[in-house]
């Protein structure tokens, strides 16, 4: 709350609001180490929050398809780590109703291995990359943008892919963890086209409410990435690349055929995700400040 001096000869009731805020001429004299005090404890503005995930996006438009590519499959196959970590907790576990909230707290090591080590991964691209697009509209901004979209999703698809080869072929992990993790996989396969499609928007819509928090602070990112992670895990929410290392698991053990797995689960998860990340996140955030924003030059090659 901030003060203001009454002017001469005014009086001042006790009861008068005095939450005003100072004008230019009447602001508080502060020293320049106090005025940087104020910058850093101030919260960003929302342009400048959108600037932020603007400006990452457009990075990421224009980056050489070899590097999108394997940064593409490191952050599919770190995905697997979610799957490990709710398989690993479910372990040793009992069997309780409550159990299963302890259990998907496993969902969020995934995440934080991928959004932390900055690898690509597709649901977060809904957000940053089309923000560009949506500031300066252009052929060659959606040419840039679709490009992205297919390099990262097919990379973290691959990236899946070997996860969920290493569980099945290799030996590294025990019979009982196998089980839960064909256990966990099953149950996330176990919805209908349309269930997916809309458990998919949420989760669509969760990972780039992630992105926009980030972008707005450097303290409290892992907290949000835990927490909001969990309850895509907890609410049964679908992810399309965890999902496509729990069908790929399923596919190789024959407990899944590929149409099932291609429309089934992928096709409609991922439209899903698509339309809750960009349809509605991203463009209920350009909204909020569109009118605030100097439009740029659009895209050109």
């Amino acid at each position: 709350m901030t003060f203001r001096k009454p002017d001469a000869g005014e009086r001042q009731s006790p009861d008068e609001p005095t939450d005003r805020a100072l004008t230019e001429e009447e602001s508080i004299e502060v020293s320049e180490h106090e005025e940087r005090l104020i910058v850093e404890q101030s919260d960003p503005r929302l342009p400048v929050t959108f600037e932020v995930v603007r400006r990452d996006g457009a990075y990421e438009l224009y980056r050489p398809a070899v590097s999108l590519w394997w940064s593409g499959v490191a952050a599919g196959a770190c995905i697997g780590l979610s799957i490990l970590g709710q398989a690993v907790l479910a372990m040793y576990l009992p069997d309780a109703h409550w159990a299963r909230l302890i259990e998907t707290a496993g969902y969020s090591l995934g995440f934080l291995v991928v959004i932390l080590a900055g690898q690509q991964l597709f649901t977060e691209n809904t957000l940053t990359a089309v923000a560009p697009f949506l500031l300066s509209p252009s052929a060659a901004g959606l040419y840039r943008l679709l490009r992205l979209w297919t390099i990262v999703l097919m990379a973290n698809v691959f990236g899946s892919g070997l996860f969920a080869g290493l569980v099945v072929l290799g030996s590294a992990m025990s019979d009982d963890l196998i089980a839960e993790i064909m256990q966990i996989s099953e149950h996330a396969m176990s919805f209908t086209a349309i269930e997916l499609a809309w458990r998919g928007l949420v989760a669509g819509f969760l990972v780039a409410l992630l992105v926009w928090v980030n972008a707005r602070t450097d303290n409290g990112n892992v907290l949000m990435i835990v927490l909001v992670t969990w309850l895509i895990a907890a609410g049964e929410f679908a992810h399309i690349i965890a999902g496509s290392g729990e069908a790929a698991i399923l596919v190789l053990t024959s407990r899944m055929s590929v149409p099932d797995a291609a429309f089934g689960f992928f096709v409609p998860t991922l439209i899903g995700n698509v339309i809750g990340g960009t349809a509605l996140f991203a463009a209920l955030a350009y909204a909020q400040i569109r009118r605030e924003i100097r439009h740029k030059k659009p895209l050109k090659d």
